[in-house]
């Protein structure tokens, strides 16, 4: 087997992205998508028959430009995640505006919105997943959403306080950003390559990886942004990971033996301390992480940059109608 067929032996494999081709050919198990992926998406001629639909569902729905875009913005996202549901057998993520990070019940209702949705298409909630950024009110919005059987993805994750908050509220699914982590580290102490071993995005995923494997928690783990396959495949093992259609066909092209690098049973042999957080706890934890601090704002302001984009292109088609 190459290291792609012997990696979906060990983790479940997830593409990341909007494009149904390539989620075709590399037969993930499960999808997630951003503002990012469905833009770019979006622009292709292949898919213009879901921005149409979308734009023809939003005019029959509301009156001002405002409200039917963002109605048209959801019902695209719905869309691209009914299209990728018919092709891949598990899940698939869909991501709540980002400039509602900041506000719980924005979040819930928004989540809600987007469930009704795929609801109207006859599509499961057991197979949707709603990405919400990893900030405070955002964990305590999945905490809600996950009590009324709505399944959520803690994405823009970036330190540890964030993975433990995420635990205790009994989130379905976190997505630690692996590849940002690194190029942090690298613009700040000047460090042109790391080894598998010492790459700061990897060890970070380790360790949540450990504490949630000894603690018992069933949040489940999905590695994302990676750089390189190197990153990857030292993760074998861990619960989910997410990987690019290019990452995807260096793996497919690779030979040779593939080791689990994460192993949950040797994770509850360890000792580790074992934390309960409060809002203010969390906060400065995590706050004593300049990385985390810095990451998660810029991941925040450049999520909510795509979607503008894409809210942008939608306005462009409505003033053509």
């Amino acid at each position: 087997m190459n290291k792609l067929e012997q990696l979906k032996t060990m983790t479940t494999v997830v593409a990341d992205s909007g494009d149904f081709d390539s989620i075709k050919e590399y037969k993930p198990t499960d999808a997630t998508t951003n503002p990012s992926l469905v833009y770019a998406a979006a622009q292709l001629p292949q898919y213009h028959n879901l921005v149409e639909e979308a734009v023809e569902f939003g005019m029959a729905k509301t009156e001002t430009t405002a409200a039917r875009t963002s109605l048209i913005l959801d019902r695209l996202a719905v869309l691209f995640g009914r299209e990728i549901l018919a092709i891949v057998p598990g899940r698939v993520s869909t991501e709540v505006d980002a400039r509602l990070s900041f506000d719980t019940e924005g979040s819930i209702r928004k989540a809600r919105d987007l469930i009704a949705m795929y609801g109207e298409f006859g599509i499961d909630r057991e197979r949707i997943l709603i990405k919400l950024a990893s900030t405070w009110e955002g964990i305590q919005a999945a905490k809600v959403l996950e009590h009324q059987g709505i399944h959520c993805n803690l994405t823009l994750m970036f330190s540890f306080a964030q993975a433990v908050a995420c635990a205790e509220a009994g989130v379905t699914l976190i997505s630690p950003f692996v590849g940002r982590i690194t190029d942090w580290n690298k613009a700040k102490f000047g460090i042109a390559t790391y080894a598998p071993d010492d790459d700061p995005g990897v060890q970070s995923v380790q360790k949540i990886f450990n504490y949630y494997k000894h603690h018992g928690y069933q949040t489940q783990i999905m590695g994302a942004s990676f750089r390189n396959t190197e990153q990857i495949l030292a993760l074998a093992g861990c619960d989910l990971l997410t990987i690019s259609p290019k990452l995807l066909a260096e793996l497919e092209g690779m030979e040779g033996h593939l080791s689990l690098n994460l192993d949950s049973e040797q994770a509850k042999a360890m000792e580790m301390e074992k934390y309960a957080l409060l809002e203010k706890d969390m906060r400065w934890m995590h706050n004593e992480d300049p990385m985390a601090v810095e990451k998660l704002a810029e991941g925040i302001r450049n999520f909510t940059k795509d979607l503008r984009r894409l809210e942008e292109y939608v306005r462009q088609k409505l003033s053509r109608e």
